[in-house]
């Protein structure tokens, strides 16, 4: 579990499906818990597919 604190504890779930739609998107697989074993380019495309969907959605609700 990640030390990190989520801001809105009721979203984490959310949250972690969000990162895995993302990480399937890009085509890396992610498991639950820990995943440690990443490459820094695997986490980075995950993150920046969670990104690129995010600025999406506003965009799209600025419409």
């Amino acid at each position: 579990m990640s030390k990190s604190k989520t801001m809105v504890p009721e979203a984490r779930e959310g949250l972690n499906r969000f990162k895995m739609e993302a990480a399937s998107e890009v085509g890396v697989s992610l498991k639950q818990g820990y995943n440690g074993d990443l490459t820094s380019k695997q986490a980075g495309s995950i993150g920046g597919q969670m990104v690129k969907k995010m600025i999406q959605q506003y965009e799209n609700n600025l419409k």
